[in-house]
């Protein structure tokens, strides 16, 4: 590669003009981005483990080409855009970047600016004009002089002067020895490196939405007669929203299942176990011909603050045991989803949105919120397995990612009076 292309600005320019970008190594053009050495960007070889100009995150001050993404990470960054945090991580693992490469965080930041929805960034260093045709990182080249400049200088200047520090030139061996060790190697973080951002919040949009709302409700606390602050049009959709943001629990539609919709309510909000016939014929006997496909359940928690003071409230979940009863809850209802009861059978899954049981259960690893505009990792979804305690282990579940709940059956004997 000719020292005066910048790798970071090739590849920008190349996916701006949406050219194409294929891979090479030592035996010719190749298909996978795993076994290439050099990308070809517009017909340039740009090697994949060299480094660009964009800082990793936490750096703030660059001491060497280790502090820099290579053009495989960022391009990588691009490459995986869609992908869901899970799959870019294991991708990344995957082309031999088990760390260096861009993280969740920043791989937003990364695309904006590689396909120009942003013209700059804080985490670019800029090519100066000592260092334009300069890698980062790399030893300062000497200047170069012009044959008139040269022949105006003194012949003793010329023997004081120092000569130029040669070029360190890094072995084949010693590359490979470094980039062994660096695929070993563990970025740390914390909640700050995590959660920093690169843009300033601005929240005076929702301070105007809520200034007249907070003031009648001022207006209406000192006032003699009581105002009503929020309309019912406003009271039902808050009821909604209240509704929608309740987590949902989904268990298997099978009439075989230890846990059905007959005997979930008991299971979850009483801890006790009812066998499903027996449920359904004592709800039949009520006059309860089918259960409701929406089960409400409610639990019991107590806070204790540091005054010993005891304060219960309840938190409530759904229970559902089809996709159409899902749906009733709205648009983002498999976001919600927190956990997953399974009888070890994959036709459960079928009509889920993530129809793979290892996919299903590795979903949600990092969830992404919009809120604040960053990404904040929420929850997983919990797989459950209920079975008998005396069944034989399922083989099926093994890579399912599920805890095993086992039922204890317990066989009471009738022991007759005997009679003097």
């Amino acid at each position: 590669m000719s020292s005066n292309i910048d790798a970071l600005s090739s590849l920008r320019q190349a996916i701006k003009s949406k050219d194409p970008i294929t891979y090479s190594n030592s035996d010719g053009p190749c298909s996978s981005l795993s076994s290439a050495t050099h990308l070809l960007v517009s017909s340039i070889p740009l090697p994949k483990s060299s480094p660009t100009r964009y800082l990793k995150t936490g750096v703030t001050t660059a001491s060497g080409p280790s502090d820099f993404f290579s053009v495989e990470a960022i391009y990588l960054a691009w490459l995986l855009r869609d992908a869901p945090g899970a799959e870019y991580m294991k991708q990344a693992r995957e082309n031999g970047l088990a760390v260096g490469f861009v993280s969740v965080t920043e791989r937003k930041n990364v695309v904006d600016w590689l396909e120009g929805r942003v013209s700059t960034s804080s985490r670019i260093v800029p090519l100066t004009l000592a260092e334009s045709t300069t890698p980062p990182g790399s030893p300062r080249q000497p200047p170069v002089h012009t044959a008139s400049t040269t022949s105006q200088k003194p012949h003793s200047e010329h023997q004081s002067s120092s000569p130029s520090k040669r070029r360190y030139v890094a072995d084949n061996k010693d590359i490979e020895v470094v980039k062994k060790i660096k695929q070993n190697e563990v970025e740390l973080r914390d909640q700050n490196t995590v959660l920093r951002g690169i843009k300033p919040n601005n929240f005076t949009s929702i301070r105007t939405v809520y200034a007249d709302k907070l003031k009648r409700m001022k207006e209406s606390k000192y006032s003699s007669t009581p105002t009503s602050v929020v309309s019912s049009a406003d009271a039902k959709l808050q009821a909604r929203k209240a509704r929608n943001n309740f987590p949902i629990i989904m268990i298997s539609s099978s009439p075989t299942a230890l846990i059905t919709m007959h005997n979930v309510k008991r299971f979850l909000q009483e801890s006790t176990f009812e066998p499903s016939q027996e449920a359904r014929a004592r709800a039949m006997a009520d006059g309860n011909t089918r259960p409701e496909d929406m089960i409400p359940i409610y639990r019991k928690r107590t806070h204790i603050d540091s005054s010993g003071k005891e304060t219960e409230t309840q938190a409530r979940y759904f229970v559902v045991d089809s996709v159409e009863a899902l749906s009733k809850f709205g648009a983002d209802a498999w976001d919600r989803v927190v956990c997953v009861m399974t009888t070890g059978q994959a036709w459960q899954f079928r009509p889920y949105k993530w129809n793979e049981p290892i996919q299903l259960f590795h979903h949600g690893m990092i969830h992404i919120s919009h809120m604040c505009e960053r990404e904040l990792m929420l929850f997983t979804v919990k797989g459950i397995y209920v079975t008998w305690s005396n069944d034989p282990p399922n083989t099926k579940i093994k890579d399912w990612n599920v805890m095993e709940l086992k039922v204890h059956l317990y066989i009471l004997f009738r022991i007759p009076s005997h009679t003097q």
